[in-house]
């Protein structure tokens, strides 16, 4: 018969072992977050690979093919966006001044309102705006510097995401084995659910961030932003951060019209940000991902938060998706659909849950 540990051990041991997991993924970082991301990416090119596998292309071809296409469209996104920022960075040095300019203006406003201040604190504004603008380039050198080593690391994605494509079927055999003949069918429904909802999401999102480059873009030419479609496609990347990124990619337009535009464009900016924000959550998101991760918004900040401070940007990323792949091998197994239950948005997600589970998962605690 099988020895039963007291729960207060149980516990112990559970929360030692998450410990031990999230030390190594610290400890790890720099290896495991550009596998895990090859992952991702293997999963958005599959579709591509298997329809040219299917057209009856070598499976060394196919891959090939799917890569290189997939290199040329973000190659040309980023040599775009370089473009801009080229030309944005050469016209910093009178942006600067122009910001300034505006901060004195809105200086002399407020000392019209509320009256005569404290010399020493009348351009306390002017001076942290202008401390900031003169500690921008260090701040570009530090973003340059931390975008070209994660770009090196991005060097190795072709690599990664190549063998994974190929040997697919190996890495598949693998979990079968280790799972045992009598898990087999189980196996087999887990990762035929991990594949379609881990698919569904990485090019979901994918989708919705080029459609956002455009709408951004066009918009903020309409308000009468300039540098437009830099501004445009800077906000829409940073949708790849569920949340917070709908919020980050706003703010970078909007702090740029409040210090160095009129105070009209800064309104039109929000404005076309919430209704960006409307259609988004509303129609391209629901439409295009389907909602197939299905996570509540309460786990899902949590999870992007976590994410952020173990791997930084790119944990932040990936934390929905890998969160989503755990929600399903948690409803998979009786004692951990609870789990699954807790972090499901609706009710309807954990399919034939049945309380009766919850309570023996409590009484098995107890």
């Amino acid at each position: 018969m099988r020895k039963k540990y007291p729960f207060v051990i149980r516990l112990t041991l559970v929360l030692f072992l998450l410990s031990l997991i999230i030390v190594m993924l610290i400890v790890g970082r720099d290896f495991l977050y550009p596998v895990c991301l090859a992952l991702l990416f293997s999963f958005l090119l599959y579709p591509i690979t298997n329809l040219l596998e299917k057209w009856r292309l070598p499976r060394v071809a196919a891959i090939l093919i799917s890569i290189i296409s997939a290199i040329a469209i973000f190659g040309g996104g980023m040599f775009l966006l370089y473009q801009q920022m080229t030309v944005f960075i050469d016209d910093f040095p009178e942006l600067k001044k122009h910001a300034l300019d505006n901060i004195d203006h809105l200086q002399l406003q407020i000392d019209d309102v509320v009256g005569p201040v404290d010399h020493n604190k009348q351009w306390w504004l002017r001076e942290k705006v202008s401390d900031l603008l003169n500690n921008s380039d260090n701040i570009m050198a530090t973003v340059f510097n931390a975008t070209t080593g994660t770009i090196v690391k991005m060097g190795l994605q072709p690599v990664f995401i190549f063998f994974m494509l190929y040997y697919r079927e190996r890495f598949a055999r693998f979990v079968y084995m280790i799972a045992g003949r009598s898990q087999k069918q189980n196996v087999e429904v887990i990762l035929g659910e991990v594949s379609l909802i881990t698919k569904s999401y990485i090019s979901g999102v994918f989708i919705v961030v080029l459609i956002l480059c455009f709408v951004n873009s066009f918009g903020l030419m309409i308000v009468g932003v300039e540098y437009a479609i830099m501004f445009g496609i800077l906000s829409a990347l940073m949708n790849f951060i569920p949340y917070f990124g709908t919020l980050i990619g706003a703010a970078i337009p909007l702090l740029y019209t409040l210090v160095s535009s009129e105070p009209k464009n800064a309104i039109g900016v929000i404005i076309l940000f919430v209704i960006i924000q409307f259609l988004e959550n509303n129609i391209l998101t629901p439409s295009i991902t389907g909602g197939r991760v299905a996570i509540n918004p309460l786990f899902t900040i949590l999870i992007i938060i976590a994410g952020g401070m173990i791997w930084g940007i790119p944990g932040m990323f990936m934390s929905v998706p890998f969160a989503g792949m755990f929600k399903v091998i948690c409803h998979h197994y009786r004692y951990l659909r609870p789990i699954a239950f807790v972090m499901s948005k609706n009710k309807g997600d954990v399919i034939s849950y049945k309380l009766d589970d919850l309570k023996k998962w409590f009484t098995k605690s107890k």
